[in-house]
């Protein structure tokens, strides 16, 4: 059994100044002033588009991120229906043979791990509190009744899953364009969203920005705890 915290990454190569310039260029192409194109004037005219509110024009750039985050986040992400998504399946994954992962929620404090079961029987860490101690051990049942149920019974995967809890680890590809990832970013960095949404698209925005695309998203103020 493993234990991980949830975590994101940028698939899409990223050339922020190029991108930028095909944005800007668009933008122009609505306003007739492509003469006023100079090597530094698109972030300045992605920031006006941004401020009047003339957003459609960011829909000329996508960008893909794998996200590794629970079955709950996953269902929040999914209402996004903008985005594309390709998602680890439940009905054909097995993993009595693979072994199950698990994603800490924020509000556990336990540190990644991987736990060695002897004999069917966890063993409580001394570092975890009586709380953290009692999620292990849901997560812990989780995995041996689904491989009971896998093994003795010969359930297949797409019927075992109804013990599968929602702090399972899903492995997610999503796609949009940068209108769309300014719409997720507002509502899932928001004060208001959930913890655990809220710590992936952090991190999501923290990546873009490190990636050079500021100018983009930069104006969202993510609600840190």
């Amino acid at each position: 059994m493993y234990l991980i915290k949830p975590s994101v990454e940028i698939i899409t190569p990223i050339d922020a100044p190029a991108m930028m310039a095909r944005i800007e260029a668009a933008a122009r192409t609505c306003y007739r002033s492509e003469a006023k194109t100079t090597p530094e004037s698109a972030p300045k005219m992605i920031k006006s588009l941004i401020t009047r509110g003339h957003e459609s024009v960011l829909e000329h750039e996508s960008i893909s991120v794998r996200i590794i985050c629970d079955r709950g986040v996953m269902a929040e992400l999914t209402r996004h229906r903008l985005n594309s998504f390709s998602i680890e399946s439940t009905r054909y994954v097995s993993y009595s043979k693979r072994g199950m992962t698990f994603v800490i929620p924020p509000w556990v404090k336990i540190k990644e791990s991987e736990l060695k079961i002897e004999d069917h029987v966890l063993h409580r860490d001394s570092s975890w509190s009586e709380e953290d101690f009692v999620w292990v051990s849901a997560m812990f049942s989780a995995e041996r009744y689904y491989n009971h149920l896998s093994g003795h019974y010969k359930w297949t995967p797409e019927k075992a899953r109804s013990v599968l809890p929602n702090s399972l680890a899903t492995n997610i590809v999503t796609s949009a364009n940068l209108r769309q990832w300014r719409n997720v970013l507002k509502l899932r960095t928001d004060r208001t969203a959930h913890p655990q949404a809220r710590e992936v698209m952090n991190d999501l925005y923290d990546k873009f920005i490190a990636a050079g695309l500021g100018v983009f998203f930069e104006d969202i103020q993510p609600y840190r705890e």
